[in-house]
């Protein structure tokens, strides 16, 4: 019986092959966007699950109360780890862990690499695959372990153990073990080796004299918990572990557990509470792939219940000869998950095409799981619900005709048949132009926050990090070959990058601060020079010069730091910072360092050339950039000969601030061109039955008169008013769902009404080139032969 169900289904397929070629087609491509966001989805829900020990492993952070609101970091002091080491019996190990960039070379390769600093527990606590060495070469303070890539880069096939590495070319250190790189879907990807933590206590003083320092929040605390252990009870038995002892600072630090499974989904802290994080987006797409598969669906119940008429008799037949509306069921469910599997099989196939460009937009490195068991049985599964949910209404539908009526020739669908397929058109559409106004108002506000003024110039501007000790000391002689080369225009020194924001303190006062405010605010250390590097803009007083000795005593406000401390008058205010007076010289307007879709926060600027590791150039405007950059790294080579000369472009450092926004932008523009396109199959199909449908009609109408326009307005405008009606309802689900989200930004567009207007007379434009084609045709058609038979 079941192979009876699938051979007449086949044949179905085969004799009305344009509308066969639609459902499968249709059903094929709503299941590749949901093979592929299923393959996005379970990337993200899988990050960082392969390490073997990520339910027990943690990071330690911190709320702290800077002002009003709880501020949540996820650094610490590094006393905080031999405290919960040594009086909290819960933990199973601890490590200190340092991000931190190197030129690193070997022999005449030079390769500038990210690595981390950490103790010894952390090779076991992360459960990294070792394939040469072990993790107790880290014993050794001069030892360095690499990645698989990283010694393949280095020493090709051969073996890599006690070869020696030059660090930023000052030490020596020897290759003590190789591991497996980290995955792409890891919050270590980028790290490429380990070093001992006491080789980054011996390398650099400031780390040395952050050993015992409570205060200084600038290092990661990684730690694994003991079975049984809780981490939310963990949390609070260490809470107040700095509050507790000597002199706690205003700020109230609290610290607390972050789990491993919780680090890349929920990153997002406000006021001291998770608030979630890219997890929005997993819920986003996940909807977006479950409503363009429900499109695929939706095409195979219009197209299956349309054709209602021509299965009439043969089911009228199968009821008069015995057969039960079970069978029947059974028959048109066949049918359906046949081509269900059949569209299955044919999208594993447009999946695979798609995953490169899918992998370059999403910025990720998936693939299909071909050989995993449970794929397949997913896959399987998924095939068979898309056939019962693409099937059952139909089944339904076509199985409850009465064989009387039809075999007598008095069946008719009725004026309401076309009801439920009308109602599911207008689902379609409804979906589809809410992705479309979804997708243009990301846009509008991504480059709302691009067009926002950044308070300096990034045209030609490079950073270049001071990796190694032969670029410091050498400021005013550097500067001036520099600009002799005539391919800068300008340079100077900071503590960090124009684009980034490496810290600030809350020990700063001024007249009128309140004793309980202990606000943050950010701090940078600058050379003379900087401000016309980087071009940023003066809005009151003067900038930094040389012609007041006094300037290693002033300092520069930008306008939020004013407004924070509530100068009338700033310039010649004094403030007091770590300790030390300065007299305020200059307002800058804001800059944006941070993140671009929030407010500035308070900042202050001061002459320190003893902390500095950024050099800022501004090329000259007159020389190509490839010309200038050829100049420069001539001059960096006579300072720094034994290291490669690498640089970062400030507009494209700030560009990757909207690298997140973009994705999700260019993905759900990938998502809502394919769900127009399933609908718009959908409707192709209808109009195509419609016009057959119609023959009669059509005929009757030209020979009394009617022109091509007339026949094209009839058969058209039914399609069009569903449309509409679509847009009717999208336009305000749109507003609601999109105006919550630009909530979320301080700093947003405003949603105009161009938007609406645009998509509504996009999607009448695109319905009607859609079924025109059918209704141009059928309007054509020779009325002779349409009415032959009568």
């Amino acid at each position: 019986m079941i192979r009876n169900y699938f051979k007449i289904a086949w044949r179905n397929l085969l004799k009305n092959i344009s509308y066969s070629v639609i459902n499968i087609g249709g059903l094929a491509v709503g299941m590749a966007v949901a093979l592929l966001i299923g393959l996005w989805i379970y990337d993200e829900l899988s990050f960082d699950r392969y390490h073997k020990n990520h339910g027990r492993i943690a990071q330690v952070m911190q709320h702290v109360s800077f002002d009003v609101e709880k501020a949540t970091y996820d650094v610490t002091p590094i006393p905080l780890a031999e405290e919960i080491r040594s009086k909290y019996p819960d933990f199973k190990s601890v490590s200190l862990s340092k991000r931190q960039g190197f030129i690193l070379s070997s022999g005449d390769k030079k390769l500038a690499k990210t690595g981390n600093s950490v103790e010894p527990d952390f090779i076991e606590m992360m459960s990294l695959s070792m394939l040469e060495g072990s993790g107790a070469g880290l014993n050794d303070v001069n030892s360095i372990m690499i990645s698989k890539s990283l010694s393949e880069a280095f020493f090709g096939s051969g073996n890599p153990l006690n070869q020696m590495i030059k660090v930023d070319n000052k030490l020596t250190v020897k290759v003590t073990g190789v591991y497996e790189d980290f995955r792409a879907n890891s919050s270590f990807k980028e790290v490429f080796f380990l070093t001992p933590w006491d080789f980054a206590v011996a390398k650099d003083d400031w780390i040395k004299n952050s050993l015992i320092e409570w205060d200084n929040n600038s290092f990661q605390i990684y730690a694994q918990i003991k079975d049984g252990a809780d981490f939310d009870k963990v949390s609070a038995k260490i809470k107040d572990a700095r509050m507790t002892r000597d002199n706690p600072p205003g700020y109230k630090p609290e610290f607390f557990l972050q789990p491993m499974d919780r680090w890349h989904l929920y990153s997002d802290f406000k006021n001291g509470v998770n608030i979630g994080g890219l997890i929005q987006f997993v819920w986003l797409f996940g909807i977006i792939g479950v409503f363009v598969l429900l499109l695929a669906c939706i095409n195979f119940m219009n197209l299956s219940t349309a054709r209602s008429e021509k299965r009439a008799k043969e089911i009228g037949i199968r009821k008069a000869v015995g057969s039960l509306r079970t069978q029947l069921i059974g028959q048109f469910l066949s049918e359906s998950l046949l081509v269900a599997v059949l569209a299955f099989v044919i999208s594993l196939f447009l999946a695979a095409l798609a995953l490169p460009f899918f992998n370059e937009v999403a910025d990720k490195q998936m693939s299909i799981l071909w050989t995993n068991p449970w794929f397949w049985l997913a896959g399987i599964a998924f095939s068979l619900a898309t056939g019962l949910i693409a099937g059952s209404y139909p089944a339904l539908y076509l199985s409850s005709f009465q064989p009387l009526k039809v075999l007598k020739g008095k069946f008719s669908v009725g004026r309401f048949a076309a009801i439920p397929r009308k109602t599911l058109v207008v689902m379609q559409f409804t979906v589809s132009v809410t992705l479309i106004i979804g997708t243009i108002i990301v846009f509008r506000q991504i480059q709302h926050v691009k067009n926002r003024p950044i308070g300096y110039s990034r045209d030609g501007l490079i950073e270049i990090k001071m990796n190694t000790p032969e670029l410091f000391g050498h400021y005013e002689a550097l500067r001036n070959e520099l600009k002799n080369t005539g391919a800068v225009k300008e340079m100077s020194e900071s503590s960090g990058a124009v684009t980034a924001q490496d810290g600030g303190t809350t020990d700063i006062s001024w007249e009128g601060k309140s004793p309980e405010a202990h606000p943050l605010v950010m701090s940078n250390s600058v050379t003379h020079d900087y401000g016309n590097t980087i071009g940023w803009q003066l809005k009151d007083g003067r900038d930094f010069s040389r012609s007041f000795s006094t300037d290693t005593s002033s300092m520069i406000l930008n306008e939020a730091a004013v407004k924070l401390m509530g100068f009338k008058k700033p310039v010649d205010s004094f403030v007091k910072a770590s300790g030390k007076q300065y007299k305020v010289v200059g307002v800058i307007r804001d800059i944006i360092k941070e993140n671009p879709f929030s407010p500035v926060n308070p900042s202050f600027f001061v002459l320190n050339y003893k902390n500095t590791s950024m050099i800022n150039i501004k090329l000259a405007p007159n020389l190509s950039a490839n010309e200038a950059l050829a100049k420069v790294e001539n001059v960096f080579k006579k300072y720094n000969p034994g290291s490669p000369f690498t640089y970062n472009f400030a507009d494209e450092e700030y560009a990757k601030k909207f690298g997140t926004e973009e994705r999700i932008g260019k993905l759900t523009t990938f998502f809502a061109i394919l769900a127009v396109f399933i609908s718009c199959l959908g409707l192709f199909g209808l109009a195509s039955f419609v016009a057959e449908q119609r023959t009669k009609e059509i005929g009757i109408r030209k020979v009394l008169g009617a022109s091509v326009a007339n026949l094209w307005q009839m058969l058209s405008m039914d399609f069009v008013s569903l449309v509409v009606v679509s847009c009717l309802i999208s336009i305000p689900l749109a507003w609601y769902f999109m105006n919550g989200w630009l909530e979320k930004y301080k700093y947003h567009t405003e949603i105009s009404w161009w938007i609406f207007a645009a998509t509504g007379a996009g999607a009448l434009t695109i319905t009607l080139l859609t079924v025109s084609y059918q209704a141009i045709r059928a309007a054509l058609m020779n009325p002779v032969k349409s009415l032959r038979s009568e």
